[in-house]
């Protein structure tokens, strides 16, 4: 099988979405989240500058470790709700899973403020299929510290912001393929740890192998959905 270089909801589908939709030729570009190397490097082809922006030093590092030494993309930690960026200077903003957050609204509060006039925000969600979930996956939610709107809500909760919707596509059939694939990753690497590295990836690992399983395993599928939107800064 194939090595998926794009392990984020939505794999490589998010990516294909914008490139079929908009010309980033000379895009200033930022890239909220971990695991964003690839995306970026593939969005590079055709834009001006990309910014990597990210939480923790964890992922700063492992995140430089994958990019080596590209000019024109640069790897930050920054606080998504309070970043470096200048006002109305960046031409688009990616995320894919960044801003399903408890703190959405500040986050998308700030995307909007580096964001040029008729800038771009392309953002991918982990969205409710059901209004009414069940314990077990509202448990899930709570735990990894994320707020999803309904399916229905998500595009107009960004309308609703001065957002203006040009497209959007549900990706919730990728999600099958993300939860197996962060299954076998962890099955692969977890005998090659040390003692003191489970120690200290302990809760992380533990979360990854408890939505992964949800999941494909306890019915989640129902309940939990991913989808993508292109909108342009009114």
């Amino acid at each position: 099988m194939k090595k998926e270089k794009y392990l984020l909801p939505g794999l490589d589908l998010q990516l294909k979405f914008i490139k079929q939709r908009l010309n980033i030729e000379n895009f200033s570009i930022a890239i909220y989240g971990s695991n964003t190397v690839n995306v970026a490097e593939k969005l590079l082809e055709g834009s001006n500058s990309i910014d990597i922006i990210v939480e923790d030093y964890e992922s700063l590092m492992i995140s430089k470790l994958a990019l080596g030494k590209k000019e024109n993309i640069k790897i930050k930690l920054m606080d998504f709700e309070r970043t470096d960026f200048n006002n109305e200077s960046i031409d688009l903003v990616y995320a894919q899973g960044a801003f399903t957050d408890f703190r959405r609204k500040t986050i998308v509060k700030e995307a909007k403020r580096i964001l040029k006039h008729e800038g771009y925000l392309c953002v991918g969600e982990v969205v409710k299929l059901k209004d009414d979930i069940p314990p077990f996956v509202a448990d899930i939610f709570d735990e990894s510290s994320i707020l999803p709107l309904s399916k229905n809500e998500f595009p107009k909760y960004y309308e609703n912001r001065n957002f203006s919707l040009i497209d959007t596509v549900d990706l919730t059939d990728t999600l099958q393929k993300y939860y197996s694939l962060n299954l076998k990753l962890l099955d692969k690497n977890k005998n090659s740890l040390t003692a003191q590295e489970k120690s200290y990836y302990k809760k992380v690992l533990n979360k990854i192998s408890h939505e992964s399983k949800v999941y494909l395993k306890l019915g989640g599928d129902k309940y939990i959905g991913f989808v993508t939107s292109l909108f342009k800064k009114n």
